[in-house]
């Protein structure tokens, strides 16, 4: 029997077994002529989540139907390259067992290494640049996100890691802007009184180099927690959106410059070198004028990653990683005189 075939005949009965006890057992056999699928194949597993028993066995908590789908399709795939796959729901013989096994998903030791590079910050507080911290600590508040979406058992540890984020993140942002209100963004003039911490961004479509650059630095400089919309052409954007990269928004193009130098400057961020830098690649990719050497090669990176994603989303989600890239290369590179 195939590994297709295997994989459909999962019991759909409800184990009957305490939930502790509730596993999935994913035995496979991969094809040994073609490294490149069988890397393929082992990633998966990865990406999902799964320990490794023994060579050719794994194992996951069968708490998400979702879960069970993936694992079945994975061993449609393993069949079609000519390997075996078997999905098997298993109970462990005692209690003993099931520790043994929630120990091989045990992520403590991560979240603890989270907890120690973000309580290492507060060593920088008064002394490190605001907006320094924010970084490191958007990255921290990514590498958490990691973690706990494999991470399937709930744990005093990650809610210790998820309150020491927010808490320092409070802190920071206190530093960052000192006018504001408690609890609020930075204050904008007028717009004092608004907060632009956990906001909903919005900005039309189609998304290009300034659009999505503003909402790349959005995210990891401003509001890292920020949820992106992007707009239909007609679409009108909502009352408690802050707008950006369109006429009427908070947040715009102008004769003074483009949105991502607008934003720039109103969130005190034109002093980063690194910043300024991406600035100026994306004003010339924007609107022209004095021409960036990079210019060319991030134009094409911009222009594969619209090529290869299906939607809006995916094309943000790739073009974050061209960004990133660019500016850690700009913040270690020392710019030419």
């Amino acid at each position: 029997m195939n590994g297709a075939r295997l994989a459909r005949h999962v019991s759909k009965e409800k184990p009957t077994s305490s939930p502790e006890s509730k596993w999935l057992a994913f035995v496979t056999n991969l094809p040994t002529d073609d490294p490149a699928a069988r890397m393929r194949v082992l990633r998966t597993l990865e990406s999902l989540g799964c320990a490794m028993l023994r060579e050719g066995v794994y194992l996951l908590p069968d708490n998400n139907e979702a879960t069970v789908q993936g694992l079945q399709r994975l061993a449609e795939h393993i069949s079609r390259i000519n390997g075996a796959a078997q999905l098997l729901r298993v109970s462990c013989a005692d209690d003993s067992q099931d520790r043994n096994f929630r120990g091989l998903f045990d992520r403590s030791r991560r979240y603890k290494e989270l907890i120690r590079t973000v309580e290492s910050l507060k060593a920088g507080f008064g002394i490190s640049d605001p907006a320094s911290l924010t970084r490191v600590l958007a990255k921290q508040v990514r590498d958490y996100d990691a973690i706990s979406a494999l991470d399937f058992f709930p744990s005093q540890t990650r809610d210790l890691a998820a309150r020491t984020l927010r808490d320092t993140g409070d802190q920071v942002r206190r530093m960052l802007f000192p006018d504001a209100a408690e609890g609020a963004g930075v204050a904008l003039g007028a717009q004092s009184d608004r907060g632009y911490f956990q906001r909903v961004w919005a900005t039309r479509k189609p998304l290009w180099a300034d659009r999505i650059a503003s909402a790349w630095m959005i995210r990891r400089f401003i509001d890292p927690e920020a949820s992106l919309v992007w707009l239909d052409k007609t679409q009108e954007c909502p009352a408690t959106a802050v707008g950006f990269g369109f006429e009427g928004a908070a947040f715009s193009n102008s004769t003074s410059g483009i949105t991502f130098e607008h934003l720039l400057t109103s969130f005190a961020l034109d002093k980063d070198r690194a910043l300024a830098r991406i600035c100026a690649l994306v004003r010339y990719l924007d609107t022209g004028g004095t021409p960036v050497a990079e210019a060319a090669g991030v134009d094409m990176l911009l222009q594969g990653a619209r090529r290869r994603s299906e939607n809006d989303n995916a094309l943000f989600s790739e073009c974050e990683k061209t960004f990133d890239l660019l500016y850690d290369a700009y913040l270690g590179t020392p710019v030419k005189t």
